[in-house]
């Protein structure tokens, strides 16, 4: 791709080679055994499964199983059945298909592989409440969990301790059956153990921990999830020997789509600095923190005459304080914005890979210099939205969403923050452009200033459009011509 000529366009396809970087299609094939010529079963949950899935079959033919997706993720399987269910919030469906799911593994023999396709996602997908608690007690929870702003370590320990299937249960009910887990990794630091909660590796902590963790983030839990978390421990440790035929293998990271994304843009012409893949925090702390970072080295690029692209990966949380609709990486984007306050030669996308933001069904934003100027004049207050939670009603009245439908991956957040050297505006006589240049003209000085299009430039060019405004338009000289 060429110079970053059209920021937003440049960050989105830095995304898109991040999430091709991932796909299953890409990443299964290469971690498969030769098919055993006994029995396979095909088990799996999270919003990459299915098309996990699907790769798994291209490779052995048809295969016997049960895979459980989002609704919106499933793929067309010859032999595996794709269940969908809810996310981020478990739902019935999700239930069923967990119990059919352990249904599947019981009684299996020594000489049997099962085949675990685990991605983020798997920890609602999953569904199985332990003994004593309902569907309705595990909703409560999940939902209580996501607005607190816990890491999403200390989530899964407690959707550990709540669950019938997590925390390595999943691998003993398949025991005495040989286990192959490829994983798809989500979380910061790539901690196998906690991609969908760990249904297939051991789990070291107590119930207790758990305790303290809801204890800690003041949420409020049903009785029965107290009570529960006071008895003896369900979850599986490491060492159990159930595990001992258990091997976990994760076949994309966060990493890997950050560090081709970081090619991507290097062949472009630009500087890359890398932040690191697992950042975790508050979003809208983090999203102000990379914008004065991105600020304080203008004068770097400015110098250095070259773009530089910032890029980071890991998980925001998001406190939930009001009822508008949002995600991390839309308040993170807009936290930014809020920061950066219209400053020249940043732009900046953050997206999850999975193409959902939170609850959302959008992947995440896109913000340029005159993202708050467009909202103020669509009638939206960017620092009431960002104190409502209502990050994606501002963004989508300045058209700053990024839309992708379901990337069938899930390798958690990407963020890269555009910074371009800027320079006086090269200003050539009006008569002297030709029409195609004229309209590009328009176009980018629109963009630039955040000033509605007048019906004529006028004779004497774009100069005096600009200054009549008091404007002084400033451009990266890759951006003009």
């Amino acid at each position: 791709m060429p110079l970053p000529s059209d920021p937003r366009a440049f960050l989105t396809h830095l995304f898109q080679v991040a999430v091709a970087t991932a796909d299953p299609m890409r990443v299964v094939a290469p971690h498969l055994p030769e098919r055993p010529k006994g029995r396979v079963l095909v088990i799996g949950a999270g919003k990459a499964s299915a098309r996990m899935a699907e790769a798994a079959e291209a490779a052995w033919g048809p295969c016997e199983g049960l895979v459980i997706a989002r609704y919106g993720y499933g793929r067309p399987c010859q032999g595996i059945e794709i269940v969908e269910a809810a996310h981020p919030v478990p739902d019935a469906s999700g239930e069923a298909a967990t119990r059919r799911l352990l249904a599947l593994v019981k009684d299996l023999g020594p000489e049997d592989l099962v085949l675990a396709l685990i991605s983020g996602g798997g920890s609602s997908l999953l569904c199985a409440p332990a003994d004593g608690r309902t569907l309705a007690d595990k909703v409560a929870v999940n939902r209580a969990l996501l607005a607190s702003g816990a890491p999403i370590a200390e989530m899964n320990v407690v959707r550990k301790h709540l669950s019938r299937v997590k925390g390595g249960q999943l691998a003993a009910a398949c025991h005495p059956a040989q286990l192959l887990t490829l994983l798809i990794s989500d979380v910061p630091g790539d901690d196998a153990s906690q991609i969908a909660s760990g249904p297939t590796l051991g789990e070291p902590s107590l119930p207790s921990e758990a305790l303290a963790i809801i204890d800690r983030h003041r949420i409020e839990v049903p009785t029965s999830v107290r009570s529960l978390l006071q008895q003896p421990c369900r979850v599986v440790a490491p060492e159990d020997a159930r595990l001992a035929r258990a091997e976990a293998r994760i076949i994309a990271a966060p990493s890997q789509s950050l560090s081709a994304a970081a090619s991507a843009a290097g062949t472009a012409g630009c500087r890359v600095r890398s932040l690191g893949d697992a950042l975790e925090g508050e979003a809208r702390d983090l999203g102000a923190a990379q914008a004065r970072l991105a600020f304080s080295l203008r004068s770097e690029v400015r110098a250095s005459g070259q773009p530089l692209v910032l890029l980071s990966g890991g998980e925001c949380t998001v406190t939930r304080r009001d009822n508008g609709i949002g995600g991390p990486n839309s308040e993170f984007a807009l936290a930014a914005a809020l920061t950066l306050n219209g400053a020249e030669s940043i732009h900046v996308l953050f997206c999850d890979t999975n193409g959902v933001d939170g609850a959302a069904e959008i992947a995440g934003a896109c913000v340029s210099p005159g993202t708050l100027a467009a909202a103020r004049r669509a009638g939206v207050d960017p620092a009431s939205a960002l104190a409502g939670n209502d990050a994606h009603t501002l963004l989508a009245a300045v058209s700053g969403q990024i839309v992708t439908g379901p990337t069938l991956t899930n390798v958690n957040d990407f963020r890269a923050i555009l910074i371009t050297p800027s320079a006086e505006l090269r200003l050539l006589p009006w008569q002297h452009l030709d029409a195609d240049r004229r309209r590009r003209c328009q176009k980018r000085l629109v963009a630039w200033t955040g000033i509605a299009k007048p019906k004529s430039m006028g004779s004497s060019g774009a100069g005096k459009f600009a200054a009549s405004r008091q404007w002084r338009i400033r451009a990266s000289p890759i951006e003009w011509g």
